[in-house]
């Protein structure tokens, strides 16, 4: 169990700092630095958010990551939770 919980917590926390990594990526266009430098920091931001965040997902396990992961997707923030309930329903009256 010792295991599990410090796999949690440091899978998390890596989910936790990618997500600060990919809104670090506003600022870059704002310095003060060439093109070929924004260009450079720029991929090396994606690459770095994309390595923490998948190391997050592989110390959570699958079905913790995915449900981190739907929360993070700007597409179901606004999506009713209601629709998945009425299905239900509508299955156990369908079989009546």
């Amino acid at each position: 169990m010792a295991k599990k919980n410090w796999k949690f917590k440091v899978g998390l926390t890596l989910i936790i700092i990618s997500a600060f990594v990919f809104l670090s990526l506003l600022i870059v266009p704002f310095l003060e630095i060439d093109n070929t430098a924004k260009i450079s920091i720029t991929t090396i931001i994606i690459v770095v958010g994309e390595i923490t965040f998948w190391s997050g997902g592989l110390l959570l396990g699958k079905e913790l990551f995915t449900k981190y992961k739907a929360y993070m997707n700007p597409k179901t923030w606004f999506k009713k939770k209601s629709q998945k309930d009425d299905s239900k329903t509508m299955d156990k009256n369908d079989q009546l």
